[in-house]
């Protein structure tokens, strides 16, 4: 079949290859019907190459089109081939002004908060590094897609427009709640003509075409945006721009971003065209908005997206108010897809269907555009403008009233709602109007006439709502202390209430603005001000705050949390702006207009709380009759609430316009209440502050006026603390605080003031004036029924037993009077001549009560209540309202001139003081003498508790000496040098070692017959001291681990927390957990933090991560060598050619064993041939001194070792286990040699004791456990390690000496030694062995070190004569010269020899000094205790290594000369000496983690570039950057997983497997996250090192403050991987954190 349908393709191609683009163009331009010329043309050519079935080649395709269909138009469009033809175009080009950079996803963007006009004003990066905003204060964030940068537009910037780059370029990030759900329309399926579908292919290619045609010339983009624009025959909407937006909603997703693309490289590009489409755009407007709504695809697939593009452009913004009347248009396209309403014409969001719901979060982008109209505020208004906001605010008031009352409530009694209403709609609306409202508002600020006007219409509509409700009208009367006032019955707990009441809200804020314009004074005539009724005004936002009370109280506990919800989200700083504290000011505005006592008896009756106040006894008769404690408690809560709320309206005046201050004393003080509850840092402070329309709180202009900044350490964050002096300006009673919140700030300021021995009082704080406007709001403090209120309560205090009355409720009461003091003694110190104080409370408060009752007066009461027992608590503060009573009344006695009252007042004030003082001290005397006897009384509790456990204290005593590895009270370590091995070994005493088990809490010594005691520890793969990360083993079952390379490629290390337990009782412990974890899985399998069928476990006490544990021991060399040294010792010649013998006599033994035993006869010859060395004895085998538990432990540690070191099955008989052991102790010292270098800490300074016992444990079992192991294999692997040093027959193919790690094979020799010298009866003794084995392997190191050093000269040659180190160095070095047959480089100066060989060995003297000091017990020499110098010479001694190390080779030259040539001759030191191969050089560089930038944007930038490895280009969503190597990843996707031991895993994790063993650190870049891994089921997010200005880091990049590198905190996350803690670390965040435990860390 496909040979057939060949030939015929190819002759498509070739009719097609033949058309010529220049005589086609050339046929067109004489053509006289252009149109139909084009057309046919397209007509025959676009099916025949778009129609070819499945795409076989689409890059033919491209080809093809660009040949036969595009080639042509570009010749027609420049008359010559358009090669020479476009770059012309180029040239002459004036390219637009703006960078129109549109956005890939991910890309960072930036915006200004100081100059951008609104948030959605954005750069690209290129742009934001050349202009000055790089300096201000910026948001970074990373783009979702589309938009553009807006560098070059002047309207978005108020300073600094254009970048270096073009002195013009910018970008737009619109953040939007992005949709997913689809709507449940059918999709369409259509079956089209296959030429259709060629066409439309065509279609998209020709618009992307067109895209970069008009990038060569501005002509032709005008040109485009011209005929775009042109009206076709039809008329309206008949232009190409109209027809494609009309039917935006057919087109399929591809085709809409290559128009709106094309959009926005042309139209939006040119200010003129912009105008154009602008109105295009919004005549369109309703039809455009409506298909988006009914649309499948999101936000930012469909042209309504561009909104935001035209209306946030304050120039087109006005015109399209003016002259399209937009923001009616806004609001009223927003209304038609609202159309469910109750009865009176209010929304009703009850019970939406999913459709409608859908619907309703589409119509919500409307207010978001509606916000982009209005968000930059005119500076001047003309007549026509005026009348287009105004209709709009008509259309505003309209939609307002729709939601005033809506969702209305009723008390629910005898049971519980069954149906939670619908309250989220009708709150989403109001959030999302809250901003408008306030937009709304600043508008009609900035034009005196629009104010007017806009009060009388929200007042007129807000007359109509009133008109619209009945309430059980029938009016009644209420009176108090002889006042009465009408007002109709309601009750709020019975009757329908509702908390929306938005028109109301408006008028409040346009009342205010009435005030701080001043409006109100200039004209008054044009005002309806007196056609106001004050009660009607305040009725509903009365009945909203009764609510709020009776909620609190408890009464509305049955109606669900649905209502507790809308209390909630009432006073949320999301909302009160526009709800909560406009109901304030709604009522100060009431207050303000009528007779405060009427005001309080209407208040009163709301509250359901007249009864109480308005009869005398009545409180009385209730506590009498037993009544329902319930009816009680809700009494006190709701009279606690009222008094609260008269605090409030007296109290809030700092709104512009209510008080005289202005905004940022308003922000000061809101920042002062929330530091008052706790210092916190800059976030938290930001989110308790109420954000502008342009996310701004204006928190940063003033927070240095009020606190003080602490900067962070290495955790936590950075807080903002309270300046002292902002103190006397905290009011208990703010009106923002929750509940919890006062109760903790009354909590912290009384504290502070207890730690400055002051009084613990918390008076009212000074207020400023109110306004004229709201001026006689004061009045309510002196009105008669406030002191009756007053009176009535003190009354109740005063005989506290007969009534139901509450604390807080008095202390209300107490900072009214308060309040009510300042207020008057303000009023007479700003007093001029000839006006009188009305305001007279002092006055009123001295008079007892009228003739019939006689009641005292509150004074009076108050001076009875400063003495009562039962209010201890109150006493300061009603001390403080005496004190300041006094002051007033002086004030008020004194007229304004005469001097003298003053200093009287002042001593009266003094003696008062001096009172004061005197009590103050009497009570700290008690206090001290108080102390006193408690702390005698502890003293000897403890001296008791000492004698009675004298034994126990003298055990820790001897404890303390035996661990400390530091015996300066020894008398050994006085006065001789310290030596840590060979036979001038320094012996210490053995001292005996007790511990206790922390699981059964026995106590037991550690001997070598005894129960096994073991410590937790931990093992895992490391690969923190690698040089080389790219090696794998293969196939773990065959690799042979003897020898170490020296690039320390992946090694095992142990670490342990430190605590003991008995052997066997760890055993039932791990039992138990291995139990409970099965049991768990039959109920749900939860990754726990630690993975049992591996053998992990948490420690009992400190729950850290551990997997085996290691037994503890004597130490095993004192056991093993007990023989007496009769004879004299061999030296290094010597004692090497007696261990080869040894070593030969046990391979022919080998040997023997191994071949079949065909005669007796034979067999006795042959061993009467081999001359057995004198004194060995193969046959002997020790005797194990230790008990069988310890045994069992020896072998339990060394399998978990051998089975986590080379991920294998465990194998106790694998000849592997031991050398994994010797391994593991080599490279655990490596490790903590590096860190101790790192850090350039002293080798034996005071290591934490975990990590002392950690590794003296590891030490003692790594040589004990050759005792558990078979001793011929411990023998066969020392022959072979001694075999690479001293070269024998048998062992061929060893490394050569280039590829050992000389640590690592010091300690297997040295440790597998006694298998040898257990048979040797000779005399020689073990610690001769060790000596000589350690200098063998330290000249090895010497050859290694001088065969790898570099060669390049310092300049820095000695000009005096060469000490002996140096000539002795130079003559080795011409030894090894000589036998590498003079492959090594000639180095002349042996001060640069003798310094590399110092400086190389230096680690490896380090860590054989921790390792002969671990092994054999000889306590470390002080000198090397202290930091500082490198402590050269006092590791030689101690190693009984000569100081110039060169004499070792002269000492033993006849053996050395012959060992270094054969160590020369290895084929592979010839091969790096000819530089075909690699070496290490030493000393070995510490690994670090990589560079991270200073600046955070740049690794943003380098992420954004990042596409991911296997899917052809695209961006990668989680670009993950590894710490450790620096790899970027494409983490959390599934285009990037890999199988790992038959399970799929994320790029991360399998990246932790190629780069650190299984463990890894990386950093996410788009979250600013580090992210830990161990394995495939452990990993924790942990803080990252960026912190932004305010000491915080922002993980998911939510604030996007400028983020910088903070060293300190990088560096302790390179410790913690340098400690190998980062799996530590994830158990111990697992532990505290179990959401983490749910994660899947296997997929990031």
């Amino acid at each position: 079949m496909a040979s057939e349908l060949e030939p015929e393709v190819q002759a498509i191609d070739r009719s097609l290859l033949e058309c010529s683009a220049e005589e086609i163009a050339g046929k067109w331009l004489q053509a006289t019907d252009l149109t139909r010329e084009v057309y046919q043309h397209l007509a025959h050519y676009v099916p025949k190459i778009y129609c070819r079935g499945p795409n076989p080649f689409p890059q033919k395709e491209d080809m093809l089109a660009q040949h036969v269909l595009l080639g042509p138009m570009e010749w027609y469009l420049c008359g010559e081939d358009p090669a020479f033809g476009f770059p012309k175009l180029e040239q002459a080009n004036k390219p637009s002004h703006l960078c129109g950079r549109v956005f890939k996803v991910g890309e960072p963007t930036y915006s200004c908060r100081d100059c951008a006009v609104d948030p959605t004003c954005v750069l690209c990066m290129e742009c934001f590094l050349g202009s000055i905003h790089r300096d201000h204060r910026y948001r970074m964030t990373t783009s979702g897609g589309g938009g553009f940068c807006d560098c070059g537009d002047t309207e978005a910037w108020k300073e600094g427009p254009y970048c270096q780059k073009h002195e013009l370029n910018t970008s737009e990030i619109e953040e939007e709640e992005r949709n997913t759900s689809r709507q449940t329309k059918p999709l369409k399926v259509q079956v089209m003509h296959s030429s259709i579908v060629a066409h439309q292919n065509f279609g998209l290619k020709l618009l992307s075409w067109l895209g970069s045609i008009i990038g060569y010339s501005d002509g032709l983009r005008r040109i485009l945006c011209q005929v775009g624009l042109q009206e076709g025959p039809d008329g309206e909407n008949s232009s190409l721009v109209d027809r494609l937006m009309l039917s935006d909603s057919k087109l399929w997703k591809g085709a809409r971003s290559v128009y709106h693309q094309l959009f926005m490289s042309s139209l939006l590009m040119d200010l003129k065209y912009k105008k154009l489409f602008a109105v295009r755009f919004a005549k369109n407007y309703e039809r455009l908005q409506s298909d988006y709504v009914t649309d499948d695809h999101d936000r930012e697939f469909s042209v309504a997206d561009l909104s935001v593009q035209i209306f946030t452009v304050p120039s087109l913004a006005r015109m399209l108010i003016t002259e399209e009347n937009l923001m009616s248009i806004i609001i009223k396209t927003f209304m038609d897809h609202l159309r469910h309403r109750d009865a009176q014409g209010r929304f009703q969001f009850e019970r939406y269907t999913a459709l409608q719901a859908f619907k309703f979060r589409r119509v919500q982008s409307l207010i978001l555009d509606l916000k982009y109209v209005l968000i930059s505020k005119p500076t001047e208004w003309s007549d026509e403008l005026r009348q287009k906001f105004l209709e709009g605010f008509d259309a505003f008031l309209e939609l307002l009233k729709c939601m005033q009352g809506m969702d209305p409530i009723t008390r629910q009694v005898g049971q519980h709602i069954e149906m939670e209403p619908e309250w989220e709609a009708a709150f989403t609306l109001q959030m999302k109007l809250t901003h408008v409202i306030s937009m709304m508002q600043d508008w009609c600020a900035s034009d005196e006439k629009v104010l007017i006007e806009a009060y009388k219409k929200c007042l007129a509509v807000l007359m109509q709502c009133h008109g619209g409700y009945t309430d059980g009208e029938q009016p009644i009367t209420l009176s108090i202390c002889g006042h009465s006032v009408e007002t109709i019955r309601y009750c709020v707990s019975q009757e329908k209430v509702s908390i929306h009441l938005p028109v109301s809200r408006l008028l409040a804020g346009l009342h205010v603005l009435l005030s701080k314009s001043e409006v109100a004074y200039k004209f008054p005539e044009l005002l309806p001000l007196s056609e106001l009724s004050p009660p009607m005004l305040i009725e509903h936002p009365l009945r909203c705050l009764v609510l709020c009370a009776q909620v609190h109280a408890g009464m509305w506990r049955r109606n669900g949390f649905s209502l507790v919800n809308q209390i909630y989200y009432y006073h949320n700083v999301k909302c009160r702006r526009e709800m909560f504290d406009k109901d304030v000011v709604m009522l100060q505005t009431g207050v303000s207009m009528m007779d405060p006592n009427h005001f309080l008896m209407i208040m009163l009756s709301r509250f359901e709380l007249y009864q109480i106040f308005s009869t005398p006894d009545y409180g009385k008769r209730f506590s009498s009759e037993i009544t329902h404690k319930d009816v009680v408690q809700q009494n006190n809560t709701l009279i606690e609430e009222m008094l609260y709320l008269i605090i409030m309206l007296v109290g809030e005046r700092f709104s512009p316009g209510v008080g005289q201050v202005n905004a940022t004393d308003e922000i000061k003080r809101e920042i002062i209440h929330q530091l008052s509850i706790k210092p916190m840092a800059h976030s938290e402070l930001v989110k308790s502050l109420p954000e502008d329309e342009n996310k701004e709180t204006g928190m940063e202009s003033v927070i240095e006026a009020v606190a003080h900044f602490k900067k962070p350490g290495l955790t936590g964050r950075g807080m903002y603390e309270l300046k002292p002096e902002c103190a006397k300006e905290f009011n208990l009673y703010f009106y923002h605080f929750s509940r919890a919140e006062q109760s903790k700030a009354e909590e912290a300021q009384r504290k502070l003031k207890r730690q400055n021995r002051e009084d613990t009082a918390l008076p009212p704080p000074v207020l400023p004036p109110f306004c004229p406007l709201f001026a006689s709001l004061v009045n309510i403090l002196q009105s008669d029924v406030m002191l009756c209120i007053m009176g009535t309560i003190l009354q109740w205090a005063v005989e506290h037993n007969g009534y139901a009355w509450s604390e807080s409720m008095l202390q209300r009461v107490l900072h009214l009077i308060g309040m009510a003091l300042q207020e008057e003694k303000q009023h007479l110190e700003n007093v001029t001549e000839e006006h009188v104080v009305t305001f007279t409370f002092t006055q009123k408060i001295s008079k007892p009560g009228e003739a019939p009752k006689n009641s005292p007066s509150i004074l009076a009461m108050l001076e009875t209540l400063q003495n009562a027992p039962y209010l201890e608590v109150h006493k300061d503060m009603i001390r403080w309202i005496l004190k300041t009573f006094n002051a007033v009344k002086k004030m008020r006695e004194s007229s304004p001139t005469s001097p003298v009252a003053e200093t009287e007042g002042t001593i009266m004030e003094e003696s008062s003081r001096d009172k004061d003082k005197a009590e103050r001290k009497r009570k700290a005397e008690i206090a001290r003498l108080r102390r006193e006897k408690i702390m005698a009384q502890m003293s000897e509790m403890q001296r008791h508790f000492i004698d009675e456990n004298k034994e126990l204290f003298q055990q820790t005593l001897e404890l303390d000496a035996s661990t400390s590895a530091v015996l300066d009270h020894s008398p050994v370590a006085s006065d001789m040098t310290l030596t840590a091995l060979g036979p001038a070994q320094t012996q210490v005493p053995e001292q005996r070692q007790f511990v206790t088990c922390i699981l059964c809490q026995e106590e037991q010594e550690v001997k070598v017959e005894s129960r096994a005691m073991v410590l937790a520890a931990f093992v895992q793969r490391s690969t923190v001291l690698s040089k080389n990360r790219s090696k794998f083993i293969q196939d773990p079952e065959k690799y042979d681990p003897l020898f170490m390379h020296p690039d320390l490629s992946c090694g095992t290390h142990t670490s342990s927390c430190g605590h003991i337990m008995h052997a066997h009782c760890w055993q039932r412990y791990f039992d138990s957990v291995q139990a409970k974890e099965q049991r768990r899985q039959q109920r749900l399998r939860l990754h726990t933090s630690y993975d049992v069928e591996n053998g992990e476990f948490l420690c009992p006490l400190c729950e850290c991560l551990s997997n085996t544990v290691i037994p503890l021991l004597l130490p095993p060399r004192n056991i093993f060598n007990n023989r007496l040294n009769f004879s004299d010792q061999p030296n290094l010649t010597q004692w090497i050619r007696t261990i080869s013998q040894q070593i030969k006599a046990l391979q022919f033994l080998r040997k023997e064993e191994s071949t079949p035993n065909n005669a007796s006869t034979k067999n006795s010859e042959n061993v009467d041939e081999l001359q057995l060395p004198e004194g060995f004895r193969p046959d002997f085998r020790p005797k194990i001194p230790y008990s069988e538990s310890i045994k069992e432990m020896l072998t339990t540690f060394g399998t978990a070792t051998y089975k986590v070191g080379l991920k294998v099955h465990p194998n106790e008989e694998d000849p592997r286990v031991p050398i994994m052991c010797w391994g593991s102790c080599a490279y655990t010292i490596q490790s903590i040699e590096r860190i101790l270098s790192d850090e350039d800490k002293p080798l034996f300074g005071p290591l934490p004791c975990r990590l002392d016992d950690c590794l003296r444990s590891l030490t003692r079992f790594a040589a004990a456990h050759w005792t558990v192991a078979s001793v011929s294999v411990v023998q066969g692997h020392f022959c072979k390690l001694f075999a690479s040093l001293v070269p024998n027959d048998s062992h061929e193919e060893l490394p050569c000496i280039l590829d050992i790690d000389m640590f690592h094979l010091l300690v297997g020799l040295v440790l597998a030694f006694p298998a040898l010298q257990c048979q040797d009866f000779s005399g020689i003794s073990l610690g001769t062995g060790d000596l000589h084995i350690f200098h063998l392997v330290t000249m090895a190191h010497i050859i290694q070190i001088l065969l790898t050093s570099c060669t390049e000269e310092n300049g820095m040659d000695q000009e005096n004569p060469p000490c002996e180190e140096e000539s002795a160095v130079l003559a080795l070095y011409k030894t090894l010269h000589q036998y590498t047959g003079s492959a090594l480089k000639e180095i002349p100066s042996g001060w640069h020899l003798w310094r590399s060989v110092r400086a190389g060995i230096m680690p490896f003297l380090k860590c054989s000094a921790l390792f002969f000091h671990y092994l054999n017990g000889v306590p470390s020499p002080p000198d090397i205790q202290v930091p500082g110098t490198s402590h050269f010479e006092h590791l030689c001694s101690y190693l009984s290594l000569p100081n110039n190390l060169i004499c070792l080779f002269q000492e033993n030259s006849e053996i050395m000369n012959s060992l270094i040539e054969s160590w020369c001759r290895n084929s592979e030191v010839k091969r790096y000496l000819e530089g075909e191969r690699d070496a290490i050089r030493y000393p070995r560089e510490s690994n670090k983690l990589i560079n991270l930038p200073e600046d955070y944007s740049s690794l943003i930038n380098q992420a954004s570039n990042f596409s991911c490895p296997k899917s052809g280009g695209d961006k990668s969503r989680a670009p993950t950057l590894c710490l450790v190597c620096g790899s970027l990843l494409c983490s959390q996707s599934y285009c990037c997983q890999t199988e790992l031991e038959g399970e799929d895993v994320g790029a991360c994790t399998a990246h932790t497997y190629s780069c650190g063993s299984g463990v890894g650190i990386f950093l996410r870049v788009r979250e600013c996250q580090v992210l830990f891994l161990a394995g495939k089921t452990k990993g924790c997010f942990y803080s990252p090192p960026y912190l932004d200005d305010y000491g915080e880091t922002d993980q998911g990049l939510r604030r996007g403050n400028p983020l910088h590198l903070c060293k300190e905190r990088f560096k302790k996350i390179q410790k913690l991987w340098h400690q190998h803690s980062v799996t530590e670390e994830i158990g111990h965040a697992q532990e505290a954190n179990q959401t983490l435990v749910g994660i899947d860390w296997q997929h990031l």
